[in-house]
Protein backbone atom coordinates (compact mmCIF):
# COMPACT_ATOMS: atom_id res chain seq x y z
CA UNK A 1 0.00 0.00 0.00
CA UNK A 2 0.93 3.80 -0.48
CA UNK A 3 2.58 4.58 2.83
CA UNK A 4 1.21 8.40 2.10
CA UNK A 5 -2.52 6.84 3.03
CA UNK A 6 -1.14 6.50 6.55
CA UNK A 7 -0.80 10.32 6.37
CA UNK A 8 -4.42 11.19 6.00
CA UNK A 9 -6.42 12.68 8.79
CA UNK A 10 -10.14 11.45 9.18
CA UNK A 11 -12.58 13.14 6.87
CA UNK A 12 -14.64 16.15 9.04
CA UNK A 13 -18.04 13.98 8.55
CA UNK A 14 -16.17 11.08 9.95
CA UNK A 15 -15.10 12.76 12.68
CA UNK A 16 -18.79 14.37 13.11
CA UNK A 17 -20.29 11.03 13.36
CA UNK A 18 -18.10 9.77 16.09
CA UNK A 19 -18.72 12.89 18.07
CA UNK A 20 -22.71 12.18 17.77
CA UNK A 21 -22.56 8.25 18.57
CA UNK A 22 -24.07 7.13 21.22
CA UNK A 23 -26.11 10.47 21.64
CA UNK A 24 -30.14 10.19 21.22
CA UNK A 25 -31.74 13.91 20.92
CA UNK A 26 -33.61 15.07 23.56
CA UNK A 27 -36.54 15.96 21.25
CA UNK A 28 -39.06 14.21 18.57
CA UNK A 29 -38.49 17.08 16.20
CA UNK A 30 -37.23 16.25 12.74
CA UNK A 31 -33.31 16.13 11.97
CA UNK A 32 -32.15 19.32 10.84
CA UNK A 33 -28.80 18.83 8.99
CA UNK A 34 -26.98 22.23 8.90
CA UNK A 35 -23.24 20.54 8.40
CA UNK A 36 -22.73 19.57 5.10
CA UNK A 37 -22.43 21.97 1.80
CA UNK A 38 -24.79 19.93 -0.33
CA UNK A 39 -27.14 22.31 -2.11
CA UNK A 40 -31.13 21.25 -1.72
CA UNK A 41 -32.85 23.40 -3.84
CA UNK A 42 -34.43 21.70 -6.36
CA UNK A 43 -32.46 20.68 -9.60
CA UNK A 44 -34.11 23.20 -12.93
CA UNK A 45 -36.33 21.13 -14.91
CA UNK A 46 -34.82 22.03 -18.54
CA UNK A 47 -31.25 20.61 -16.82
CA UNK A 48 -33.07 17.66 -15.96
CA UNK A 49 -34.72 17.50 -19.23
CA UNK A 50 -31.56 17.87 -21.18
CA UNK A 51 -29.90 14.90 -19.49
CA UNK A 52 -33.20 12.83 -19.92
CA UNK A 53 -32.52 13.67 -23.88
CA UNK A 54 -29.40 12.56 -24.34
CA UNK A 55 -29.18 9.19 -22.68
CA UNK A 56 -28.99 7.43 -25.36
CA UNK A 57 -25.58 8.64 -25.71
CA UNK A 58 -24.55 6.32 -22.85
CA UNK A 59 -23.67 3.56 -25.50
CA UNK A 60 -20.81 6.04 -26.53
CA UNK A 61 -17.26 6.49 -24.51
CA UNK A 62 -16.58 9.85 -23.66
CA UNK A 63 -13.26 11.64 -24.69
CA UNK A 64 -11.68 13.34 -21.62
CA UNK A 65 -11.47 16.64 -23.08
CA UNK A 66 -14.81 16.67 -22.57
CA UNK A 67 -17.47 18.00 -26.36
CA UNK A 68 -16.25 20.98 -27.86
CA UNK A 69 -19.61 22.42 -27.57
CA UNK A 70 -19.10 22.04 -24.28
CA UNK A 71 -15.93 24.06 -23.92
CA UNK A 72 -17.43 26.36 -26.04
CA UNK A 73 -19.92 26.85 -22.99
CA UNK A 74 -17.57 26.58 -20.06
CA UNK A 75 -15.58 29.45 -22.34
CA UNK A 76 -18.69 31.48 -22.98
CA UNK A 77 -19.72 31.60 -19.29
CA UNK A 78 -16.05 32.77 -17.88
CA UNK A 79 -16.14 35.69 -20.68
CA UNK A 80 -19.75 36.57 -19.62
CA UNK A 81 -19.28 36.42 -16.10
CA UNK A 82 -15.73 37.83 -15.44
CA UNK A 83 -15.22 40.35 -18.45
CA UNK A 84 -12.72 38.29 -20.55
CA UNK A 85 -11.61 38.73 -24.06
CA UNK A 86 -13.31 36.16 -26.27
CA UNK A 87 -9.64 36.54 -28.11
CA UNK A 88 -8.24 34.90 -24.89
CA UNK A 89 -10.32 32.22 -24.05
CA UNK A 90 -9.71 29.23 -26.33
CA UNK A 91 -11.89 26.35 -25.87
CA UNK A 92 -9.34 24.33 -27.47
CA UNK A 93 -6.68 25.46 -24.70
CA UNK A 94 -8.16 27.10 -21.69
CA UNK A 95 -11.13 24.69 -20.81
CA UNK A 96 -11.40 21.64 -19.63
CA UNK A 97 -14.40 19.67 -18.06
CA UNK A 98 -14.30 18.07 -14.81
CA UNK A 99 -16.50 15.29 -12.74
CA UNK A 100 -16.77 18.12 -10.24
CA UNK A 101 -14.10 20.08 -8.40
CA UNK A 102 -13.28 18.29 -5.84
CA UNK A 103 -12.33 15.65 -8.21
CA UNK A 104 -10.04 17.80 -9.85
CA UNK A 105 -8.45 19.52 -7.15
CA UNK A 106 -7.06 16.73 -5.90
CA UNK A 107 -5.53 15.07 -9.21
CA UNK A 108 -4.60 18.42 -9.77
CA UNK A 109 -1.84 18.03 -7.26
CA UNK A 110 -0.77 14.39 -8.44
CA UNK A 111 0.18 16.07 -12.06
CA UNK A 112 2.15 19.09 -10.81
CA UNK A 113 4.08 17.97 -8.03
CA UNK A 114 7.61 17.54 -8.73
CA UNK A 115 8.60 14.89 -6.63
CA UNK A 116 12.26 14.62 -7.79
CA UNK A 117 12.36 17.95 -4.84
CA UNK A 118 10.99 18.82 -1.54
CA UNK A 119 7.72 19.95 -2.47
CA UNK A 120 5.38 22.41 -0.31
CA UNK A 121 1.73 22.87 -1.14
CA UNK A 122 0.12 25.83 0.93
CA UNK A 123 -3.00 26.38 1.71
CA UNK A 124 -5.52 28.21 3.86
CA UNK A 125 -6.36 27.21 7.38
CA UNK A 126 -9.05 26.05 8.01
CA UNK A 127 -9.77 24.77 4.67
CA UNK A 128 -11.79 22.25 2.48
CA UNK A 129 -9.39 18.73 3.44
CA UNK A 130 -9.36 17.97 -0.48
CA UNK A 131 -6.01 20.13 -0.45
CA UNK A 132 -4.24 18.31 2.51
CA UNK A 133 -5.07 14.91 0.96
CA UNK A 134 -3.96 16.01 -2.52
CA UNK A 135 -0.70 17.43 -1.43
CA UNK A 136 0.31 14.45 0.91
CA UNK A 137 -0.51 11.70 -1.45
CA UNK A 138 1.68 13.91 -4.49
CA UNK A 139 4.34 13.92 -1.85
CA UNK A 140 4.55 17.14 -0.83
CA UNK A 141 4.36 18.97 3.06
CA UNK A 142 1.32 21.26 3.51
CA UNK A 143 1.87 24.38 5.06
CA UNK A 144 -1.40 25.91 6.90
CA UNK A 145 -2.16 30.02 6.37
CA UNK A 146 -4.52 30.92 9.05
CA UNK A 147 -7.32 32.78 8.41
CA UNK A 148 -9.05 34.82 11.15
CA UNK A 149 -11.34 37.93 11.86
CA UNK A 150 -7.81 39.65 12.34
CA UNK A 151 -6.73 39.05 8.49
CA UNK A 152 -10.41 39.31 7.46
CA UNK A 153 -10.20 35.75 6.80
CA UNK A 154 -7.50 36.36 4.24
CA UNK A 155 -4.12 34.62 3.71
CA UNK A 156 -1.64 36.85 4.88
CA UNK A 157 0.98 36.43 2.83
CA UNK A 158 3.80 38.42 4.18
CA UNK A 159 3.03 35.54 6.99
CA UNK A 160 4.59 33.08 5.03
CA UNK A 161 8.59 32.69 5.84
CA UNK A 162 10.93 33.30 2.89
CA UNK A 163 11.99 29.64 3.19
CA UNK A 164 8.27 28.10 2.45
CA UNK A 165 7.79 30.13 -1.00
CA UNK A 166 11.22 28.89 -2.19
CA UNK A 167 9.88 25.44 -1.76
CA UNK A 168 6.54 26.50 -2.78
CA UNK A 169 5.06 24.20 -6.40
CA UNK A 170 1.15 24.46 -5.33
CA UNK A 171 -0.67 27.15 -3.53
CA UNK A 172 -4.73 26.61 -3.09
CA UNK A 173 -6.71 29.59 -2.66
CA UNK A 174 -10.66 29.89 -1.91
CA UNK A 175 -12.36 32.45 -2.81
CA UNK A 176 -15.01 32.71 -2.00
CA UNK A 177 -13.45 30.73 1.21
CA UNK A 178 -15.07 27.61 3.08
CA UNK A 179 -16.08 28.27 5.24
CA UNK A 180 -15.64 31.94 5.87
CA UNK A 181 -17.08 33.16 3.08
CA UNK A 182 -14.21 35.67 2.55
CA UNK A 183 -13.59 36.77 -0.72
CA UNK A 184 -9.92 38.26 -2.00
CA UNK A 185 -9.23 41.36 -4.00
CA UNK A 186 -7.32 42.63 -6.45
CA UNK A 187 -4.68 43.77 -4.41
CA UNK A 188 -4.20 40.09 -2.77
CA UNK A 189 -4.77 38.61 -6.60
CA UNK A 190 -1.57 41.16 -7.80
CA UNK A 191 0.68 40.33 -4.60
CA UNK A 192 0.36 36.29 -4.80
CA UNK A 193 1.66 36.39 -8.19
CA UNK A 194 4.01 38.64 -8.18
CA UNK A 195 5.59 36.05 -5.35
CA UNK A 196 4.43 32.87 -8.30
CA UNK A 197 6.32 34.53 -10.60
CA UNK A 198 9.29 35.13 -8.05
CA UNK A 199 9.22 31.56 -7.24
CA UNK A 200 7.84 29.63 -9.58
CA UNK A 201 4.68 27.95 -8.14
CA UNK A 202 1.61 27.45 -9.94
CA UNK A 203 -1.71 28.93 -8.17
CA UNK A 204 -4.62 26.50 -8.08
CA UNK A 205 -7.81 28.91 -7.63
CA UNK A 206 -11.27 26.96 -6.23
CA UNK A 207 -14.01 29.51 -7.33
CA UNK A 208 -17.24 26.60 -6.43
CA UNK A 209 -18.91 29.33 -4.58
CA UNK A 210 -18.74 31.89 -7.20
CA UNK A 211 -21.88 32.85 -7.76
CA UNK A 212 -23.53 32.38 -4.34
CA UNK A 213 -23.09 35.93 -3.15
CA UNK A 214 -25.57 38.65 -1.43
CA UNK A 215 -25.46 41.40 -3.97
CA UNK A 216 -26.47 41.46 -7.63
CA UNK A 217 -24.11 44.60 -8.46
CA UNK A 218 -21.01 43.05 -6.88
CA UNK A 219 -20.16 39.64 -7.84
CA UNK A 220 -16.79 38.40 -6.16
CA UNK A 221 -13.54 38.84 -7.99
CA UNK A 222 -12.41 35.68 -9.91
CA UNK A 223 -9.11 34.56 -10.34
CA UNK A 224 -9.21 35.33 -14.44
CA UNK A 225 -10.67 38.46 -14.00
CA UNK A 226 -7.71 39.44 -11.72
CA UNK A 227 -5.35 38.19 -14.45
CA UNK A 228 -7.31 40.38 -17.19
CA UNK A 229 -6.79 43.23 -15.02
CA UNK A 230 -3.88 43.10 -14.06
CA UNK A 231 -2.75 42.38 -18.01
CA UNK A 232 -2.56 39.09 -17.75
CA UNK A 233 -3.78 37.16 -20.71
CA UNK A 234 -2.31 34.05 -20.90
CA UNK A 235 -3.03 33.15 -17.18
CA UNK A 236 0.50 32.31 -16.64
CA UNK A 237 0.77 30.27 -13.53
CA UNK A 238 -2.89 29.91 -12.97
CA UNK A 239 -5.74 27.79 -13.20
CA UNK A 240 -8.97 28.26 -11.97
CA UNK A 241 -11.46 24.83 -10.82
CA UNK A 242 -15.62 25.78 -10.62
CA UNK A 243 -18.37 23.53 -10.71
CA UNK A 244 -22.34 23.23 -11.39
CA UNK A 245 -23.23 21.94 -8.10
CA UNK A 246 -23.86 24.93 -6.02
CA UNK A 247 -24.47 27.39 -8.87
CA UNK A 248 -27.23 25.11 -10.65
CA UNK A 249 -28.35 22.54 -7.63
CA UNK A 250 -26.80 19.18 -8.79
CA UNK A 251 -24.27 18.15 -7.07
CA UNK A 252 -24.81 14.73 -7.96
CA UNK A 253 -23.97 15.55 -11.94
CA UNK A 254 -20.56 15.69 -10.84
CA UNK A 255 -19.76 18.34 -13.52
CA UNK A 256 -16.98 21.45 -13.02
CA UNK A 257 -14.26 22.51 -15.03
CA UNK A 258 -10.92 23.99 -14.76
CA UNK A 259 -9.48 26.71 -16.95
CA UNK A 260 -6.74 29.03 -17.38
CA UNK A 261 -3.25 28.39 -18.12
CA UNK A 262 -3.13 26.46 -21.77
CA UNK A 263 0.61 24.93 -20.67
CA UNK A 264 -0.59 23.76 -17.87
CA UNK A 265 -3.86 22.51 -18.95
CA UNK A 266 -2.31 20.29 -21.73
CA UNK A 267 -0.28 18.79 -19.09
CA UNK A 268 -3.06 17.90 -16.83
CA UNK A 269 -5.32 16.47 -19.55
CA UNK A 270 -2.33 13.84 -20.54
CA UNK A 271 -2.58 13.20 -16.76
CA UNK A 272 -6.63 12.79 -17.12
CA UNK A 273 -6.09 10.39 -20.44
CA UNK A 274 -4.82 8.40 -18.00
CA UNK A 275 -6.80 8.55 -14.76
CA UNK A 276 -10.51 8.13 -16.35
CA UNK A 277 -13.04 10.64 -15.24
CA UNK A 278 -14.43 11.50 -18.47
CA UNK A 279 -17.74 12.98 -18.06
CA UNK A 280 -20.89 10.99 -19.35
CA UNK A 281 -21.99 12.83 -22.96
CA UNK A 282 -25.54 13.02 -21.48
CA UNK A 283 -23.56 14.68 -18.54
CA UNK A 284 -22.14 17.07 -20.77
CA UNK A 285 -25.16 18.35 -22.41
CA UNK A 286 -27.03 18.92 -19.26
CA UNK A 287 -23.65 20.90 -18.24
CA UNK A 288 -24.03 23.02 -21.55
CA UNK A 289 -27.54 23.69 -20.77
CA UNK A 290 -26.74 24.49 -17.48
CA UNK A 291 -23.91 27.00 -18.18
CA UNK A 292 -26.12 29.25 -20.80
CA UNK A 293 -28.26 29.98 -18.77
CA UNK A 294 -28.24 32.43 -15.70
CA UNK A 295 -31.78 32.89 -15.16
CA UNK A 296 -32.27 29.72 -12.25
CA UNK A 297 -28.35 30.88 -10.77
CA UNK A 298 -30.10 34.60 -10.08
CA UNK A 299 -33.18 32.79 -8.81
CA UNK A 300 -31.21 30.59 -6.71
CA UNK A 301 -29.46 33.81 -5.03
CA UNK A 302 -32.60 35.32 -4.01
CA UNK A 303 -33.49 31.58 -2.35
CA UNK A 304 -29.76 32.05 -0.52
CA UNK A 305 -30.62 35.89 0.77
CA UNK A 306 -34.03 34.76 2.12
CA UNK A 307 -32.86 32.51 4.16
CA UNK A 308 -29.55 34.53 5.35
CA UNK A 309 -31.60 37.63 6.67
CA UNK A 310 -33.98 34.97 7.91
CA UNK A 311 -31.37 33.27 10.00
CA UNK A 312 -29.54 35.86 11.32
CA UNK A 313 -32.52 38.03 12.64
CA UNK A 314 -33.01 35.15 14.58
CA UNK A 315 -29.75 34.08 15.67
CA UNK A 316 -27.98 37.52 16.18
CA UNK A 317 -29.07 38.25 19.61
CA UNK A 318 -27.35 35.36 20.93
CA UNK A 319 -24.66 34.59 18.57
CA UNK A 320 -21.50 36.50 17.13
CA UNK A 321 -21.98 36.12 13.53
CA UNK A 322 -21.75 38.35 10.26
CA UNK A 323 -23.16 37.66 6.93
CA UNK A 324 -20.42 36.02 4.87
CA UNK A 325 -19.27 37.94 1.30
CA UNK A 326 -20.14 35.68 -0.03
CA UNK A 327 -20.84 31.14 -0.08
CA UNK A 328 -23.70 29.91 2.01
CA UNK A 329 -21.88 29.28 5.26
CA UNK A 330 -22.42 31.05 8.98
CA UNK A 331 -19.12 30.83 10.40
CA UNK A 332 -20.04 32.40 14.38
CA UNK A 333 -17.83 32.15 17.25
CA UNK A 334 -19.49 29.57 20.17
CA UNK A 335 -19.91 30.40 23.64
CA UNK A 336 -17.86 27.22 24.69
CA UNK A 337 -15.86 24.53 22.90
CA UNK A 338 -17.24 24.07 19.41
CA UNK A 339 -16.97 20.03 19.79
CA UNK A 340 -19.01 20.55 23.00
CA UNK A 341 -21.57 22.94 21.38
CA UNK A 342 -22.09 20.62 18.14
CA UNK A 343 -22.80 17.83 20.66
CA UNK A 344 -24.68 19.79 22.72
CA UNK A 345 -27.00 20.93 20.07
CA UNK A 346 -27.59 17.55 18.66
CA UNK A 347 -28.31 16.36 21.89
CA UNK A 348 -31.26 19.20 22.88
CA UNK A 349 -32.76 20.29 19.49
CA UNK A 350 -31.95 17.03 17.22
CA UNK A 351 -29.83 19.87 14.46
CA UNK A 352 -26.71 18.94 13.51
CA UNK A 353 -23.44 21.71 12.72
CA UNK A 354 -19.87 21.27 12.16
CA UNK A 355 -17.24 21.91 14.65
CA UNK A 356 -14.76 24.47 13.15
CA UNK A 357 -11.83 22.74 14.44
CA UNK A 358 -12.87 19.47 12.16
CA UNK A 359 -11.84 22.24 9.13
CA UNK A 360 -8.65 23.47 10.55
CA UNK A 361 -5.07 22.53 11.82
CA UNK A 362 -3.03 23.57 14.88
CA UNK A 363 -0.04 25.55 14.01
CA UNK A 364 2.43 27.74 15.84
CA UNK A 365 -0.25 30.15 15.39
CA UNK A 366 -2.91 28.30 17.31
CA UNK A 367 -6.01 26.93 15.61
CA UNK A 368 -8.44 29.41 13.37
CA UNK A 369 -10.66 27.17 13.75
CA UNK A 370 -11.24 26.67 17.21
CA UNK A 371 -14.51 27.30 18.64
CA UNK A 372 -16.34 28.14 15.42
CA UNK A 373 -19.03 26.68 13.78
CA UNK A 374 -20.16 26.20 9.99
CA UNK A 375 -23.61 26.93 9.73
CA UNK A 376 -24.89 25.53 5.99
CA UNK A 377 -27.71 27.17 5.02
CA UNK A 378 -28.87 24.86 1.74
CA UNK A 379 -31.62 23.34 3.13
CA UNK A 380 -35.06 24.94 2.59
CA UNK A 381 -36.03 28.40 3.73
CA UNK A 382 -38.89 26.96 6.31
CA UNK A 383 -36.08 24.41 7.23
CA UNK A 384 -32.81 26.68 7.64
CA UNK A 385 -35.45 28.71 9.95
CA UNK A 386 -36.18 25.96 12.43
CA UNK A 387 -33.14 25.80 12.38
CA UNK A 388 -32.10 28.50 13.50
CA UNK A 389 -35.01 28.48 16.13
CA UNK A 390 -33.98 25.61 17.83
CA UNK A 391 -30.37 26.70 18.11
CA UNK A 392 -31.73 29.74 19.40
CA UNK A 393 -33.52 28.21 22.41
CA UNK A 394 -30.44 26.18 22.76
CA UNK A 395 -28.02 28.66 22.93
CA UNK A 396 -30.45 30.56 25.82
CA UNK A 397 -30.51 27.32 28.15
CA UNK A 398 -26.51 27.38 28.12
Amino acid sequence: MNLDLNKLQPYPFEKLAELKGGVTPATTAPHIAMSIGEPQHETPDFIRQSLSQHLLTMANYPVTKGLAILREAIAGWLCRRYGLAAEHVDPERHCLPVAGSREALFAFAQAVIDRSKPATVLMPNPFYQIYEGAALLAGAQPWYMACTADNNYVPDLDDVPAGIWRSCQLIYICSPGNPTGSVFNLDFYRRLLALADQHDFIIAADECYSEIYPDEANPPLGMLQACRQLGRDDFRRCVVFNSLSKRSNVPGLRSGFVAGDARILQQFLRYRTYHGCALPVYSQHASIAAWNDERHVRTNRDLYREKFQAVEQILKPVLELNQPDASFYLWPRTPLPDTEFTRGLFQQQNVTVLPGSYLSRVTAQGDPGRNHVRIALVAPVGECVAGAQRMRHYLESL
